[in-house]
């Protein structure tokens, strides 16, 4: 038996991951506490995800509600399966940087310890498998900040003939800058995975990705910008832009194009490497531009305001360079642009949010 062992698998990437690899014919295994609920409230519990994976792939899906900083508990799950987990695909966490201010130790803990409690139960129990791990592009701080930014009609945008021009690649510094407390303890997880891979020999990957979306995430007013933005522009809720006039520019990669990505390098995997992945040029938008596509899509327009104040840390520019990753996997490729996102949003969420 081939398991494919899944953390957060509730979750928008989790959920993602268990439906493609179940669909090959793995049996897989997800380890979900519903924390989202926890830190963000009613509306981001993932519940009603976890009861239709169960439902849709109950010959082939195995959940186990279990909290990853649990050393005992997590080890336990990892001794049950031993050499028959051949991929861990790590999601589990506390997303939002806006979150963390306010309860540093579980940000920390949550992000640090219960990736390390994961990383150590994987090289004792099957030290052979595949670990992959969703990093964040916050692990590089505020310094994307500091480039040359050009301010245009609807977005900023980098100068054309600068270096990242077509994205940010891993060559930036993550050091020396303000992350946020989020982007500190993701970054303490995404050096863990990267040293388990070059002190033990294992084959982990850190993936940092940008904005993560797509129709089944449970968006909130602190975590799942496209998502929350649809889902108020369908109720008719007030939705707040923080800073920049609106103008911030995030790429965004569907759940789906990112478990593709997971999947190739999972077929073909390296030790200790750092991808950053996002919907690069092929799928970006500003805040502005984001509101224009759901109101174009839903038909009504949103109830929106708009605050000086921009979050701390945050991002005024971010696009991806998925160069290195197309480089090292060829046959992989982004296939929804943030328009086909949106409307899918829309389409399988009508009866949900409307």
């Amino acid at each position: 038996m081939t398991i494919v062992l899944i953390t957060g698998s509730a979750g928008l990437i989790g959920s993602e991951a268990v439906c493609f690899f179940a669909e090959k014919g793995y049996t897989v295994v997800g380890i979900d506490n519903n924390m989202r609920k926890t830190l963000f409230g009613e509306e981001a519990s993932t519940e009603w995800n976890r009861d239709r994976l169960l439902s849709e792939y109950k010959n082939q899906y195995i959940h186990h509600q279990a909290e990853i900083r649990d050393r005992d508990e997590i080890d336990g799950i990892f001794k049950s399966y031993g050499e028959d987990i051949s991929l861990i695909i790590h999601t589990a966490g506390q997303p939002s940087h806006d979150w963390a201010a306010k309860d540093p130790y579980t940000d920390f803990t949550v992000n640090a310890n219960g990736t390390l409690v994961l990383l150590e139960s994987t090289r004792q129990n099957c030290p052979n498998s595949v670990f992959i791990h969703c990093s964040t592009n916050k692990v590089y701080g505020d310094t994307p900040n500091f480039l040359p930014l050009v301010e245009q009609e609807l977005r900023w945008e980098i100068e054309s003939n600068h270096p990242y021009a077509n994205g940010i690649d891993e060559t930036m510094s993550i050091d020396q800058s303000k992350h946020s407390l989020f982007g500190v303890s993701k970054a303490a997880s995404d050096l863990l995975i990267q040293e388990y891979g070059r002190y033990f020999g294992m084959k982990t990957a850190a993936f940092r990705g940008g904005c993560l979306t797509g129709p089944t995430h449970s968006g909130t007013k602190l975590h799942g910008f496209l998502s929350y933005l649809m889902k108020c522009t369908m109720m008719g809720t007030p939705y707040q832009v923080f800073g920049y006039k609106g103008k911030q520019v995030r790429d965004n990669i569907h759940s789906y194009d990112l478990i593709n990505a997971f999947y190739h390098f999972y077929q073909s995997p390296k030790i200790g490497e750092v991808y950053n992945i996002g919907g690069s040029r092929h799928s970006n938008c500003s805040m502005l531009e984001a509101i224009q596509h759901c109101e174009l899509i839903v038909g009504k327009k949103l109830d929106w305001a708009y605050s000086e104040s921009n979050r701390i840390g945050d991002h005024i520019w971010w696009i991806s360079d998925v160069s290195k990753f197309k480089t090292h996997y060829p046959g992989w490729d982004l296939t929804y642009t943030v328009p086909d996102i949106l409307k899918e949003m829309f389409v399988q969420n009508t009866e949900r949010w409307i």
